[in-house]
């Protein structure tokens, strides 16, 4: 019940710092994923009008999952702590089959729920894009090719257009926040550009960036939103993982005590 009390503060969704997955129409999507299957294939619909869907699955899954879940722990965590300390003080100890079964009914719901949280949170966090451009730990986002004035989009990807984006776990990252020493580098170097060739997933383009630059980089940040984010989803799958452990627990000793019918 702790753990998910804090769960329930520092949430991505459950703390509004997002806001807008829990609105999100997926049945348009999927009807456009339907109607696109007549015409494409491969992975042009595969990182196309599926990616889409599937993303738009996952995060609004995340979103309610997150409420549900974190809701249904406290809840059962307060009932069943109650009910524990009846026990402990020798209170009404001949419904102690009852309540162990009610334990294990809870800790094996409680479980599913946050372990199904638990993948909805890892899938979003380790894969699917943000809308930040993805940089090199130097914040670089093209690199000059050879002596032309063309410059190639670092994490360009022919098969996979969602690649020169960062995901979450990304975001943590120095380059995605300020950084003193980045920031002043950054700053006063004269390697910038229009940056959204690259957010459009171009291969490379045309620049009339000095002939000393090697690198484009990325306009430096004074903010940690970026990281805030991060940790916050970070920190919910750590705890997540140890209220799915905690569940087990519940049950465990749920069924011991409605098997034994002793506390």
């Amino acid at each position: 019940m702790l753990l998910t009390i804090i769960n329930l503060s520092i949430g991505p969704i459950s703390s509004r710092r997002i806001t807008v997955w829990g609105t999100l129409n997926c049945a348009a999507y999927k009807d456009i994923y339907k109607e696109a299957k007549k015409t494409k294939s491969g992975d042009e619909l595969k990182y196309g009008e599926k990616w889409d869907w599937d993303s738009c699955t996952r995060l609004k899954g995340m979103h309610d999952m997150e409420y549900t879940a974190f809701i249904f722990d406290i809840v059962i965590g307060f009932v069943c702590g109650i009910l524990g300390l009846l026990h402990y003080f020798d209170v009404k100890k001949d419904i102690v089959p009852k309540t162990g079964l009610i334990g294990l009914c809870c800790g094996a719901v409680g479980f599913i729920l946050t372990f199904v949280y638990v993948i909805f949170n890892g899938l979003v966090y380790t894969k699917y894009d943000t809308n930040q451009l993805k940089v090199n730990g130097d914040g670089a986002y093209a690199e000059r090719d050879g002596t032309s004035n063309n410059f190639k989009c670092i994490y360009y990807d022919k098969k996979n257009p969602h690649k020169v984006h960062a995901t979450y776990s990304d975001l943590g990252k120095k380059q995605y926040n300020y950084n003193k020493d980045q920031y002043k580098t950054r700053l006063s170097t004269h390697c910038t550009g229009d940056f959204t060739y690259c957010d459009d997933n171009a291969e490379s383009f045309p620049s009339a960036a000095p002939i000393d630059c090697k690198y484009i980089y990325y306009s430096p940040t004074t903010e940690i939103t970026n990281k805030d984010i991060s940790d916050r989803f970070l920190t919910t799958l750590i705890l997540s993982l140890l209220v799915c452990l905690a569940n087990i627990g519940l049950a465990l000793f749920g069924f011991l005590l409605f098997h034994k019918g002793e506390f």
